[in-house]
């Protein structure tokens, strides 16, 4: 088949749901935490996000990461991504063997104090601190900047303020950065404008409020970008935006994708059986995906 469009012939999909995902649900037991990862695995997912080192008083459903961790155990040829909010974060995720870490900055200041409790000012000198210890460790950093497409309580967010706040986090130390739509705001235009004024070299992470999710991450497609963040089963949101919907659902992203030849890693049938396993953990997914397959009966 021949398409009127110039894909990337591959990309890189970090699954979020052990963290993004079931943040927003009641905890759930490690041994099923372990279980949702370990499915993911074998779907061929290679960069997870299996869990926060936040207050358990603030986000529930994440206490234990560090047992998760444990429970786990290095897995070759796999990236257990932890979230860390600050610096105490990070120095507890790394004694837990993260083998990366991802720390969020907002492009909004009343979202940034409303989610961490800390100005942007004070959040990009947390990334700093953060880059340093982890450095330190031979751990790489990625610094996902919320809001990057619009802010719950601002508004619209200038292209040229997120392009500041990425370059600053490439000052501190950060490998990578990716710009997040957390309350689902952008559209395909404004996926346009940020990619113009950042670059093409960052992760994009997208969420479905508004129904948007799936054709801004084919608009970051075919500008480039190669890195995606997605959540199984569609589920997620942020605890700290009102309203805000699940991640981008990676069965329907790679459903997409390898049907237009862009390699993603992942088997469709595999991550189907995963949905059906997370369905049992949390109830009825967002996924259109999940609900109705693949393309082949078997899938």
């Amino acid at each position: 088949m021949t398409l009127p469009w110039t894909l990337p012939a591959a990309v890189e999909l970090r699954d979020v749901g052990p963290r993004d995902g079931l943040q927003v649900h009641p905890p759930l037991p490690l041994v099923d935490r372990a279980r949702l990862v370990t499915a993911l695995i074998d779907a061929g997912l290679r960069e997870i996000e299996v869990g926060s080192f936040v207050s358990p008083r603030a986000v529930p459903a994440m206490a234990g990461t560090a047992e998760l961790l444990a429970l786990l155990g290095p897995i070759p040829g796999v990236t257990r991504t932890a979230l860390v909010p600050n610096e105490r974060g990070a120095r507890d995720a790394l004694a837990a063997g993260a083998d990366a870490l991802t720390v969020t900055i907002s492009a909004s200041e009343r979202y940034s104090v409303a989610n961490t409790k800390m100005t942007r000012a004070d959040g990009l000198a947390q990334v700093e601190r953060i880059c340093t210890l982890a450095q330190a460790a031979g751990t790489p950093v990625d610094v996902v900047v919320s809001c990057a497409f619009g802010s719950p309580y601002e508004g619209d967010v200038a292209p040229a303020e997120v392009g500041r706040i990425c370059a600053a986090a490439r000052d501190a130390g950060a490998q990578r950065v990716t710009c997040a739509d957390t309350t689902g705001m952008a559209t395909p235009a404004r996926i346009a404008a940020v990619v113009a004024e950042v670059g093409s070299e960052i992760g994009l992470h997208l969420h479905e409020t508004r129904g948007t999710g799936l054709v801004n991450a084919w608009a970051g497609l075919t500008l480039g970008v190669t890195r995606f963040d997605c959540s199984l089963g569609g589920i997620g949101g942020s605890p700290f935006a009102v309203g805000a919907a699940g991640n981008v659902a990676t069965e329907e992203l790679v459903f997409l994708l390898e049907d237009c030849g862009v390699a993603t890693g992942v088997e469709l049938p595999a991550l189907l059986r995963a949905s059906r396993l997370l369905a049992e953990l949390v109830g009825e997914l967002p996924s259109a995906v999940a609900r109705a397959g693949g393309r082949s009966a078997g899938a």
